[in-house]
């Protein structure tokens, strides 16, 4: 009988994948750019591009030499106005050169980076800069305002703005300043006093003047990255810098990737989240590959412009962003070529068969369901590039990632393989703890190691399977019902789109749960009610079904693709 201690995933690993990759580089996070820019500094390193009308899309770049360049300014300019190591500094901002700048230069200055959601109110904005003591902000200057709105609650002394147009084309910049800047809220007058606009610090400092910090990456942290998505308090994980670079490390001799290949990655995930930081910024930067910016995912017409012309070969997404694609009239119709792309990690939400199936058809290349955490940034499980993908499997652990099942009622005993326990893990890619929080830190991290929250379970192959998150379990009946499975299901039928299921107050029985589905139905398809159920029927346990169904235009998410069930039963309770 197969136990975890044997770790049987290993056996099923590609060919060139080996068990360990110790030792991994015992390096700062930006000792990746460094080392791109002295090895490879006329490699591309950011591409920002516009489709303009009559011109078609036109871009700029900048070199990895640049990007160091830039960087290093950066960091001079935070260690003038007062940075010492360990100071956090955030970022407000989407997928642009200057993220990337941004980024890199906090983290040369010994500093933290605290990526916000510049989707979030300014209210929820200033609790992560209070709770995180965030001396100075990047930002750009569409965002200054809603900054300005609650910096003086915060500890906020300084802020340094960049008009998002700085690295469009030329042409690209006039007509935006002509037509967009005013209209979309990017242009600021003035900044207050003690701001400063990045192209004056970038004239003002210079890159022998950056800072020299000694970085211990086993224990200085490099990010603080706020587990996303939900309500109620607010809580960062300190990824340290070898976390963040070992998982680079990890998915580069997954992905069969080196330098020798200049893959291209289609930015499309937010930079802001952990996801973005890591398997697409870190990742690209280790490779010096090249990033082609997409500011606005959602904008499927632009992102597909951007694909046809660049031509990226890895495009990590989530689900809802392919099949999006898969989705577009456009696509359907065969405008658009797709074909560049080769390998893609799909993760945040299950991946339904039929759209993994779909966008490889469209592709030729390999989609792979994928599992990551803010608190192990960011992946520890996919499956394989060449060999077996799994239906619903999350695939198999990385390299020196070791995992177990342990049981839901004493969270300590092993359970058997194949019977479903809580995700625990361990390896080189965890966080030290969450900030400020020692309480959650030691219900997180147990003997080393880490507590998912995630229900799962392993086959005798080594493949693990998400079935759901803890806090999402609802009762049913006395049973334990896993909106995730449901979902799934619901997924499995021609006409859903997308599904989310969660458990509300039970109308007719008080204090007891009831089970909903809310449902986006497919382009052009039309199923009832009564179908879906009569569907569910033949698939689930009785306790399983949702025998109440709503049909929605769309579900709310994270800006990762995440739904969110809390704001699902929001929506049923007026709460």
């Amino acid at each position: 009988m197969v136990s975890y201690a044997d770790k049987p995933w290993v056996k099923h690993y590609d060919k060139g994948v080996p068990a360990s990759l110790e030792p991994y580089p015992n390096v700062p996070l930006f000792g990746l750019l460094d080392e791109a820019a002295r090895k490879y500094p006329n490699n591309t390193a950011c591409v920002m591009s516009a489709h303009l009308p009559l011109f078609g899309r036109r871009h700029a770049s900048i070199t990895y030499g640049e990007l160091g360049d830039l960087s290093d300014r950066f960091a001079a300019a935070l260690a003038d106005m007062g940075l010492k190591k360990g100071d956090r500094v955030a970022i407000d901002a989407v997928n642009c050169t200057q993220f990337v700048i941004a980024f890199f230069g906090i983290l040369k200055a010994g500093g933290t980076v605290v990526a916000l959601n510049p989707t979030f109110p300014p209210a929820k904005i200033a609790d992560q800069l209070n709770d995180s003591g965030v001396r100075f902000v990047f930002t750009l200057s569409k965002f200054y305002q809603d900054l300005n709105s609650i910096r003086d609650q915060t500890p906020v002394e300084r802020i340094i703005v960049s008009n998002i147009k700085e690295y469009l084309p030329p042409l690209g910049r006039f007509l935006f300043t002509l037509a967009r800047e005013k209209k979309d809220g990017h242009y600021v007058e003035s900044l207050r006093p003690g701001d400063m606009w990045l192209q004056d610090l970038f004239r003002k400092y210079t890159p022998d003047q950056r800072p020299q910090v000694e970085i211990d990456p086993r224990t200085d942290t490099a990010i603080f990255q706020y587990t996303g998505g939900t309500t109620g308090i607010p809580k960062a994980a300190r990824g340290p810098h070898y976390a963040l670079v070992a998982n680079a490390t990890q998915m580069r001799v997954w992905m069969g990737a080196d330098e020798s290949q200049q893959e291209i990655f289609l930015a499309a995930i937010p930079l802001f989240h952990v996801y973005g930081m890591v398997a697409v910024l870190t990742f690209a930067v280790s490779m010096a590959s090249t990033m082609i910016m997409v500011p606005n995912a959602r904008d499927i017409d632009d992102l597909l412009d951007t694909i046809n012309t660049f031509r990226p070969t890895i495009f990590m997404g989530v689900p809802a962003l392919y099949n999006a694609i898969n989705y577009h009239p456009d696509v359907i119709a065969g405008k658009y070529d797709l074909s560049s792309i080769r390998a893609c990690i799909s993760g945040s939400a299950p991946l339904a068969p039929e759209t993994k199936r779909r966008f490889e058809e469209l592709t030729g290349g390999t989609v792979m369901e994928g599992f990551g955490m803010s608190e192990a940034p960011t992946a520890t499980h996919c499956n394989p590039l060449r060999g077996v993908n799994k239906v619903g499997s999350i695939g198999l652990p990385f390299p020196d990632v070791e995992c177990r099942i342990v049981s839901l009622d004493d969270e300590v005993t092993d359970v058997p393989v194949g019977e479903v326990g809580e995700l625990v893990l361990r390896g080189p890619v965890m966080m030290t703890g969450y900030h400020n929080m020692p309480t959650e830190t030691a219900n997180a991290i147990r003997n080393g190691w880490l507590y998912t929250g995630d229900i799962a379970r392993m086959d005798e192959d080594g493949y693990f399977y998400i079935v759901d998150r803890k806090k999402d379990m609802v009762i049913i009946g006395g049973f334990n019902v896993y909106p995730n499975i449901v979902e799934k299901v619901l997924m499995e039928h021609e006409a859903v789109a997308e599904a989310g299921v969660a458990g509300i107050p039970h109308p007719e029985k008080e204090g007891q749960e009831a089970l909903k589905a809310w449902v986006v139905l497919a382009p052009g398809k039309q199923v009832t009610k009564e179908e879906l159920i009569a569907f569910c029927e033949q698939k689930l346990a009785p306790y399983e079904v949702p025998r109440r169904i709503e049909f929605v235009e769309a579900l709310p998410k994270t800006a990762v693709g995440k739904v969110l069930r809390r704001e699902l039963v929001k929506m049923e309770t007026g709460g």
